[in-house]
């Protein structure tokens, strides 16, 4: 690879919800480990970490933030500029706002734009493609990996490559862009050795994509630019200007930019890719017994075939089933043939529109400090379990309709108590009356448990009033 470091650009939006019960809106599918014992965004953020790589930009959903910070850190990758999305718009905007960014320092960069759902097993290949695009990309094409068929996918947009470019081996001018296709359609696709699934990771220099933009998409820049420029750093964010943002067009880069530019090109590539779709699309890339299932955490099957079970809690058994997904949550259970792996979707529409917290939403809730799970609820009362990171620290805050009770289960905390400050460790508690001003705190090195009880005419998570806050939230 060149001397110049290239820059990946890793888009964590979405919610994945063909992954539901796993992948929610609060915890969508990028952030689990779902193909090793990193999440599917860490693994896409290692595969461009090390020499020849600048650090990531990562755009995402405001309320990812800190769990994308943590992930970041847990793998032990400086440096990263996370870009916040105050609304979704789809990729076009979003990658603009990185070109824009990346484009003050060094308009001639070269981007490597991924989601951060994506699977890739052979990263050897995959690096060896993004040379051959990178060098394309110098000379100011715009550049896309495209994937040998292995299957006649409906899901995937397909390309038709043209002819090699001249002097760039390995790249070829695309001909055209083909929408995801009918069934009889992907069938001839896949096997005429003409067309690749088109993977969406693309790579071009920022001065090249802004050119593009401003040829094809037009209304998209304005409006992103004056996002950057009105931008605000909070601690290790930047976020873009809420007004100005929101007025983007929601508009794909491959319908922005990439079916309309006289640029486009792409790699082919076999890399074991896979955008992670499904449940199905897991049990195909899932290491398999003998019979062919996949068995993930406390899981026991007995003469069952080809099945993807998980679970992510209680004991979990199958028998005498075929061809089915099982996977268990502390809150939901899902079973369904996997043949029928595309219709979680509409479950979770129907949940949506019933109301129902489970579409949206887990049990458990991540905060920048640590996490809490309801235990119990009733009336005028409820039990939670709060778990704080060493060195993790709550908002200064008060409420008006509950009091609380904490005891401390595990580690060590220090409570603030309106004047008062209280030390307590395994088995001592505190009870914080009704409107006092309060904060917890993990000063030592393990993780803090506590107990919280809750009581009062009204226990809901907007009943906070927060005076002072380390991590800068309203």
């Amino acid at each position: 690879m060149s001397t110049s470091p290239i820059v990946p650009v890793v888009l964590s939006g979405g919610s994945g919800t063909r992954l539901w019960p796993v992948s929610r809106e609060s915890f969508p599918k990028q952030l689990w480990p779902l193909m090793s014992e990193h999440s599917l965004m860490q693994d896409t953020v290692l595969r461009a970490n090390g020499a020849g790589f600048a650090p990531p930009v990562v755009v995402c959903n405001e309320a990812h933030r800190f769990l994308i910070a943590e992930q970041l850190r847990e793998i032990g990758v400086a440096g990263a500029r996370i870009v916040l999305e105050p609304v979704g718009r789809n990729s076009a905007p979003a990658i603009a706002a990185a070109a824009v960014l990346i484009a003050e320092d060094n308009p001639d960069a070269v981007l490597w734009m991924m989601a951060a759902d994506a699977s890739i097993a052979d990263t050897p290949a995959l690096h060896r493609a993004l040379q051959a695009a990178a060098e394309a990309a110098r000379a100011g094409k715009i550049v896309t990996f495209g994937m040998r068929p292995t299957a006649p996918e409906t899901g995937y947009g397909y390309i038709e490559i043209g002819d090699v470019l001249p002097n760039s081996p390995g790249v070829h001018a695309v001909a055209r862009f083909v929408e995801k296709p009918l069934a009889e359609v992907a069938i001839r696709l896949s096997t005429d050795g003409r067309h690749l699934w088109n993977s969406g990771m693309f790579v071009f220099t920022a001065r090249a994509l802004l050119r593009e933009l401003e040829l094809h998409a037009p209304e998209v820049l304005p409006p992103v630019r004056a996002a950057v420029a009105g931008r605000q750093t909070d601690l290790d964010f930047i976020r873009l200007d809420v007004e100005a943002f929101s007025s983007c067009p929601s508009i794909s880069l491959d319908y922005a930019v990439a079916e309309r530019t006289r640029e486009a090109a792409v790699v082919p590539a076999d890399i074991g890719w896979s955008d992670v779709g499904s449940w199905s699309a897991l049990w195909e890339l899932g290491e398999k017994d003998a019979a062919g299932n996949v068995a993930i955490g406390d899981v026991v099957l007995e003469a069952s075939r080809d099945c993807y079970v998980r679970s992510d809690g209680m004991l979990t058994a199958v028998v005498g089933l075929k061809d089915v997904v099982v996977v268990v949550t502390d809150d939901v259970a899902l079973a369904m043939h996997r043949d029928n792996a595309q219709d979680v979707k509409k479950v979770v529409d129907r949940l949506k529109a019933a109301g129902r917290q489970q579409a949206v939403a887990h049990n458990r809730t991540y905060r920048p400090w640590g996490y809490y799970e309801s235990l119990a609820t009733g009336d005028r009362f409820q039990v939670k379990r709060i778990v704080v990171s060493p060195g993790g620290k709550l908002s200064l805050q008060s409420h008006y309709h509950r009091a609380e009770h904490w005891v401390v289960v595990n580690g060590t905390a220090k409570v603030t108590r309106d004047a008062e400050t209280h030390i307590l460790s395994e088995n001592q508690s505190v009870y914080l009356p009704l409107g006092c001003t309060h904060r917890l705190e993990n000063p030592g090195r393990i993780p803090l448990t506590l107990i919280e009880v809750q009581s009062g005419a009204y226990l809901g998570e907007d009943d906070i009033v927060r005076i002072e806050d380390t991590y800068g939230r309203a």
